[in-house]
């Protein structure tokens, strides 16, 4: 029986009895550390040295102290339990239907290769149920591999780029069918399809950055509006982040030292459906240690194009977090567990299915977790740059400057108060030289978000405006 509940369960329930009958793509075997000759009984609660789950073969250490997954349970249940939480993720929150298309982000690193193989098994298994079914009445989802060539902004050499790119090439080629499209973005193609004239806006916008948390944040930001531009352009409708409870750990904490608390519910729900093609986040229970031990028992191959800056608040926050988790295993899923209690937003869960074209059972089974028709996602305002949602003050900020100032000016005042502390430039001519710099993208989206401020304004305020009648009187 598996278990129905949502908040990244720790026991070891997470498999069906009948999955134990389904085909799954062979993993590469495992080493030899997974079955190490009579290991010394180790504090986890079996005092004969045997897995937790199985009670057959032996654990992966055999460390005599510590009380990670690799000192409790054998190779085979590891990935098991690894990837019930990834499966209960998605079924739990709907990310995934039959009828969609899902693009991977894949870096290249650990998350993202956990994230691409789990999403492949789970397509893998969805086309041997199609092909064993009779009516054939729900069809395979459609999977995609997305990345990023930020070579440009980290001065990356080209040979590294294009050993790499055909690396990534050859991990996703190597997946069993259904065939897998790879996309592959140059992040300079987001300001102008000429690749000389795309280079030098970007580095001359970064470099108009003198922040170093606020390059590196414009930066995650530009990786984002890609994504999306990929995603929609290409006919996907969900995108896959491998954003692990390590990642999110850290991204609770630097948004709180950036003074980012009202919209950090948004950021670390499972499912974030503010952008135009919602993003679901399936590994958000999964920490970095065991993403990293798979890899290696797997045989995963991961790739490091580009290294993360080491200056700046998101660099520290890291190595805080990680300190923290070597001397508690748990902070990690304590800090993101903690964080999770906060007040989610109306957008963080996919929109209500109304394709009658999808089947009747699809919708049942997704109806409890979507959103409904009648709860409207769009009464949030939000950052042009770093698209978080405003608090009403800020928005009162922003609708209370008159039109006749430069567009740059509006822009600045409708951008949340980290982007306008962290990554627009104090000067105003500055300010105007980076306003002409943004792709267009974000030029768009600041035009258009003053009059839905209004709008989102009068509708908070509606209840204490006058009527036409009433004034008269």
């Amino acid at each position: 029986m598996a278990c129905t509940t949502a908040t990244g369960c720790q026991s070891t329930c997470y498999k069906n009895e009948e999955d134990d009958h389904q085909a799954t793509p062979t993993p590469t075997p495992l080493t030899n550390s997974t079955k190490s000759p009579q290991p010394n009984p180790i504090p986890n609660g079996n005092h004969h040295g045997l897995c937790l789950k199985c009670k057959a073969n032996h654990p992966i250490s055999s460390a005599s102290s510590g009380s990670g997954d690799d000192v409790r349970f054998c190779g085979d249940c590891f990935r098991s339990n690894l990837y019930g939480k990834f499966r209960l993720a998605v079924t739990s929150n709907a990310m995934i239907s039959p009828t969609d298309k899902v693009l991977v982000a894949f870096s290249g690193g650990t998350s993202s290769r956990v994230a691409l193989q789990f999403v492949h098994e789970l397509q893998y298994k969805a086309q041997l149920n199609f092909e064993a079914s009779r009516d054939r009445s729900l069809p395979v989802f459609g999977v995609g591999v997305a990345f990023i060539d930020e070579s440009v902004a980290c001065s990356v050499p080209s040979y590294e780029v294009i050993e790499g790119i055909e690396d990534i090439r050859q991990i996703v080629s190597s997946l069993a069918p259904p065939t897998k499209e790879l996309l592959v973005f140059p992040i300079e193609s987001l300001f102008s399809s000429t690749s000389t004239d795309g280079k030098d806006q970007l580095n001359r916008l970064l470099d108009g950055v003198t922040d170093a948390t606020g390059k590196e944040d414009l930066l995650i930001h530009l990786r984002m509006l890609s994504l999306q531009k990929i995603a929609a352009e290409n006919g996907y409708n969900r995108l896959v982040l491998g954003s692990c409870t390590s990642r999110i750990a850290s991204h609770v904490l630097s948004a709180t030292v950036k003074g980012k608390g009202y919209s950090l519910p948004a950021d670390i729900q499972y499912v974030d459906a503010r952008w135009n093609v919602p993003v679901v986040l399936p590994l958000r229970d999964c920490l970095s240690e065991e993403l990293n031990m798979l890899c290696d028992l797997d045989g995963l191959k991961t790739i490091e194009l580009i290294k993360s800056p080491c200056a700046g608040i998101n660099s520290l926050v890291s190595s805080f977090v990680k300190l923290l988790q070597e001397e508690n295993p748990s902070r990690q899923s304590t800090i993101v567990r903690t964080a999770g209690k906060l007040t989610p937003f109306d957008f963080n869960r996919i929109p209500e299915i109304i394709d009658t074209n999808v089947p009747l059972a699809t919708r049942r089974r997704q109806k409890r977790y979507n959103l409904k028709p009648n709860e409207s996602i769009s009464t949030e305002s939000f950052c042009p740059i770093c698209n978080s949602p405003l608090s009403k003050s800020e928005v009162l900020s922003s609708t209370s400057v008159e039109d006749s100032h430069k567009d740059s000016h509006l822009f600045r005042v409708e951008c949340c108060s980290s982007c306008q502390f962290q990554i627009l430039p104090k000067d105003p001519i500055s300010v105007d030289n980076f306003y002409m710099l943004l792709p267009q993208p974000l030029v768009s989206k600041a035009k258009h978000s003053k009059s839905d401020n209004l709008s989102i304004l009068r509708e908070q305020i509606e209840d204490c405006l006058l009527s036409d009648s009433e004034d008269e009187t």
